[in-house]
């Protein structure tokens, strides 16, 4: 059966076209239920008689029909195992589908388990459910009588069923069809018409065997709650928003929450050189992390700085209206501010709507409430960016001491905090696997298993290499290839060579894993690892970014087998000048695995004439010379404070923890890397003009350096930042005969300077904005790292389609959609860097639980109110906040009037009576844990030395007897 449908539409210019396309109606789709007599059913995803579910409103068995925003708020009731018999119509997946496209695909997830009996019925195509759209009539009353129309046709058609003789004499309750529908014209309607209708919420309630479900309700206002006062400004409607994006009164952007001051944020706007600066409760307007949001710019005179101030919300519960506390640190911080040199300040903002939120759910703790027996809860998320969250829980006894997950539904005005709802518990908090869930889910990082479609794209085992691959590559198994890593790596992506030529140069070659034989482009494995876009790191952890059989044995280049590698081969001369150069696709074997320490001893021991020692001599020698040829032209060695931990293999906790040690092989390595990526970069660039794949780091702006240069400049040094090579030259001179630890520390300030280096396509910008800043190279890309970065794979199939060596193929030239993908591993990368860093803290914290320890430590930078110091022995990193809270929190019992530290904007120092503190600066500090916040438990540092009365930790103090005393850690203690 054909219907027409027919629509008219405006072109651009101005013309009217009618547009008439043919809509076909069937009559031989099946209603899926095992009651059913009449239709040809789907055994597959049958409606069947096995899950009756208990409810106080609908005494009798029941199927349900979903309506459009009952998936779109409830998404999380749904998941739960609770709802079977469960008709989904095409009606609603296609609305969902236009609107959130992460819940269609949990909704998709919940479909295609079987297990839960959820059925999409094509009422769009079947004959009697078909609703042609009416004059005058909306596409969204259009689909909510579209959905009416399919839930009355479906306990009509059951009805009919079980009309049946057969049935009556079962004995069996008639079963019938229940919509439910969050919109009350839609419910009112489906009343007049007969069909049997409630609010999700409603049913829910009455599920007698599920209470707990309750929890998991989208809460957009709590019931019985009094009509508060507005704390906020209202925001503005759509149509205002781009009226004022048109006349262009108002900016766009995406809003960043500052980490470290609740009342602080900032908008990224296209076309503006510094982000908009966002300051005070009422002009944040209720805006959350990553939303993008509308900014209406204030006067000039009105502008602010950044405030520089640690501020973080304490002492706050579900009391809706700002304590007296409060509102004195928020005017406290803001008359700071207006008197902030004029120089100083930034262009400043308010939010006046918000275009999109980018809500996601949350991990954190439930706060204990101040009254008993009540099932409203404060929320407080990990991450500090994000505000509390008032949710409604029967089971907070329960969820006490476990991290949870919620997510936000609304924000009214009257409300401090936004509404949420319970999702789900992760496990015990301190437990260090519910803590890497949570560093894992909080940086968005995807650790899921890999599912069984991806799984099929891998290689049936056992895999051997067969005579046509031998005859297609070129075969490297005599060379004495060896790979060098860190201890413990199992994803060995490369390995190298070096051997003298018989015309007196030396070959080196750099072998890295094929991994783009075993991902072949568009199927599942390759969208999954394009995805993840990295592998990610954690401590004595690691998420794959490929599934384990390629990256930790058909890939790695493990020693003693024979693997597929896609080498980069180089004649050099004695002083490291490239002669030639070749690439290919080859069989390599490795000669030996390595880590870097067994190559240095080889190096080193003069007793050693192997082949493999002579060709690490080489390589070690030839590497010295390629870095100082890029220190030369203005690369930078740049130090960031690095912590290696020993893990105990059963506990998983840390036994050790100490700085990183670095070697002369570290370099080596490097250094080949670097020329085989600046290689291959060069001739993917040349042959593929517009779409090479290509890694750039953009120069900072001059003001990004002023914290370095006026710290330097205070040690006696003079920092010049007008170039790479003049800030290399600059930062080698750094150097100080009685601080050992001085040119590192000035290295990593210089780090905190820099700019992110980001993936782009070729085409999308001019050469002279290739330029990698850090390395001074001109063009530069990824090529060495397959396993763990997708960006590589794109290298590799660019580099392998110039040669010959692998066809090419559409996607792979397409700008647009490699560009895409490009900005998705920019992010994932930064958000893998930031996981890591978050379990090096995790970690740190569990080393030091119930210990104190006194260590030499030195100023890295002064800030308004803190000092952030550097414990050289463990490469760690804290602050030592300068003013006491109030409550006397940190330990330190002390007023403003007895110790009082002055900061000067001039020269970035901390006085305090004859004390005074720069960056640089030699300090002793007592590290411990503060376990007093179970959600975010810091390492405290506390001043020993110099010695300020009042506020420096006293060492000789008198024992309370009844107090037992807390571990102090034995300094000369044996490593484990």
């Amino acid at each position: 059966m054909q219907t027409l449908r027919e629509f008219t539409r405006k072109t651009k210019r101005g013309n009217i076209l009618k547009i008439v396309r043919e809509h076909y109606l069937r009559d031989d789709i099946g209603c899926g239920s095992d009651l059913c007599q009449y239709c040809f059913q789907n055994e597959a995803y049958q409606l069947t008689s096995d899950h009756e579910i208990k409810s106080s409103l609908f005494k009798y068995p029941h199927y349900i029909v979903l309506d459009t925003n009952v998936v779109l708020d409830q998404i999380d009731v749904l998941e739960e195992d609770v709802f079977h018999n469960v008709i989904v119509l095409t009606t609603v997946l296609n609305e969902v589908k236009h609107k959130s496209s992460s819940i269609y695909k949990r909704l998709n997830e919940i479909i295609h388990d079987r297990t839960r009996n959820f059925y999409v019925f094509v009422n769009e195509h079947h004959k009697d459910t078909y609703a042609d759209r009416e004059p005058d009539e909306t596409a969204n009353d259009r689909n909510d009588r579209a959905i009416r129309l399919a839930a009355k046709w479906y306990d009509s058609h059951l009805q009919t069923s079980q009309e049946s003789k057969v049935f009556q004499r079962s004995g069996r309750t008639a079963t019938r069809v229940i919509l439910l529908s969050d919109d009350a014209g839609n419910r009112a309607k489906a009343e007049a018409e007969g069909i049997l209708v409630s609010t999700a919420a409603d049913y829910v309630k009455s599920l007698e065997d599920f209470p707990l479900l309750v929890d998991k309700l989208s809460q957009k206002s709590f019931e019985n709650e009094k009509q508060a006062l507005p704390q906020y400004p209202p925001h503005l409607s759509m149509k205002e928003l781009l009226e004022g994006f048109r006349q262009k009164k108002l900016l766009q952007g995406a809003f960043q929450a500052s980490r470290e001051n609740y009342l602080e944020g900032s908008v990224n706007v296209e076309n503006y050189e510094k982000a908009i600066l966002i300051q005070g409760r009422e002009s944040l307007n209720r805006a959350v992390d990553g939303d993008l949001v509308a900014v209406e710019l204030l006067p000039e005179s009105e502008w602010s700085a950044p405030s520089e101030i640690v501020l973080e919300e304490k002492n706050v519960y579900a009391d809706d209206v700002p304590s007296e506390d409060r509102v004195e640190q928020e005017k406290e911080m803001l008359q700071q501010l207006q008197t902030a040199p004029v120089a100083e300040r930034t262009p400043t903002g308010r939010i006046v709507g918000i275009v999109r939120r980018k809500w996601r759910q949350y991990c954190g703790i439930l706060q204990p409430s101040l009254i008993e027996d009540t099932t409203r809860h404060i929320f407080v998320p990990a991450d500090r960016k994000i505000p509390r969250i008032r949710i409604e829980t029967r089971q907070a006894d329960k969820l006490q001491n476990q991290r949870i997950i919620v997510t936000i539904d609304s924000w009214p005005r009257n409300s401090r905090y936004p509404h949420g709802h319970f999702v789900r518990s992760l496990g015990p908090l301190g437990n260090m696997a519910t803590e890497n869930e949570v560093i894992l889910l909080e940086h968005d990082v995807p650790h899921c298993k890999f599912s069984e479609e991806v799984l099929s794209f891998l290689p049936k085992m056992p895999w051997t290499i067969t005579p046509e691959d031998y005859a297609k590559r070129v075969d490297l198994r005599d060379l004495y290839i060896c790979s060098v890593d860190p201890p413990g790596c199992t994803d060995i992506d490369d390995a190298l060579h070096c051997r003298e030529l018989p015309n007196g140069n030396l070959e080196v070659g750099v072998h890295i894993a094929d991994v783009s034989h075993f991902i072949r482009p568009s199927n599942a494995l390759d969208k999954e690892a394009a995805a993840r876009g990295t592998t990610v790191y954690l401590v004595g952890k690691r998420i794959d970014m490929v599934p384990e059989l390629l990256s930790s044995n058909l890939c790695s280049l493990v020693g003693g087998v024979e693997r597929f590698a896609f080498s980069c081969i180089w004649e050099l001369d004695k002083e490291a000048n490239v002669l030639a150069k070749r690439f290919h696709k080859s069989v390599i074997k490795s000669k030996r695995a390595m880590t870097y320490e067994e190559a240095q001893v080889l190096i080193d021991d003069s007793s050693k004439n192997d082949e493999i020692t002579k060709s690490l001599r080489n390589l070690n020698r030839l590497a010295k010379i390629l870095k100082k040829r890029r220190m030369d032209n203005g690369a930078l060695v740049l130090a960031s404070p690095e912590i290696r931990f020993q893990v105990d293999s059963e506990t998983h906790e840390p036994l050790e923890v100490e700085a990183k040690q670095m070697r002369d092989t570290n370099s080596m390595v490097e250094e080949f890397m670097l020329l085989a990526n600046i290689t291959v970069a060069q001739h993917i660039s040349n042959e593929f003009t517009e779409c090479a794949v290509l890694r750039r780091h953009p120069k900072p702006p001059p003001t990004n350096f002023d914290p370095l240069v006026k710290a330097a400049r205070y040690q006696g040094f003079e920092v010049s930042t007008e170039t790479g090579l003049e800030l290399s030259h600059s930062l080698d001179k750094c150097v100080k005969a009685d601080n050992p630890y001085f040119n590192m520390m000035i290295r990593i300030l210089t780090t905190r300077c820099m700019m992110q280096a980001v993936y782009f396509i070729s085409g999308s910008l001019q050469k002279e904005e290739f330029f990698h800043y850090g390395l001074a190279a001109p063009i530069y890309t990824h090529f060495t790292s397959p396993i763990r970065r997708y960006s590589d794979i794109m290298v590799h199939r660019l580099l392998a389609a110039s040669i010959g060596a692998d066809s090419t193929y559409a996607q792979l030239l397409e700008r647009k959609s490699n560009e895409e993908i490009c900005n998705n591993l920019n992010y994932r990368h930064k958000m893998a860097q930031y996981a890591g860093r978050a379990s090096v803290a995790l970690n740190t914290h569990l080393f030091f639980r119930g210990k104190e320890e006194d260590e030499e430590g030195y100023v890295l930078f002064v800030r308004k109110n803190a000092l952030q110091v550097l414990i050289p022995k463990y490469g760690l990193e804290g602050t030592l906040y300068l003013k006491s809270d109030k409550d006397g929190k940190d330990g330190l019992e002390r007023t403003k009037s007895e110790v009082v530290f002055t900061f000067n904007e001039e020269d970035h120092t901390q006085r305090c009576g004859n004390v005074i503190f720069h960056s640089f600066d030699p300090v002793t500090v007592r590290l411990s844990l503060d376990s007093t916040n179970v959600q975010h438990e810091k390492l405290v540092f506390r001043l020993v030395k110099p010695y300020i009365k009042g506020f420096s930790v006293e060492t000789t103090t008198e024992v309370d007897p009844e107090q037992p005393p807390a571990k102090k850690m034995n300094k000369q203690k044996k490593k484990k």
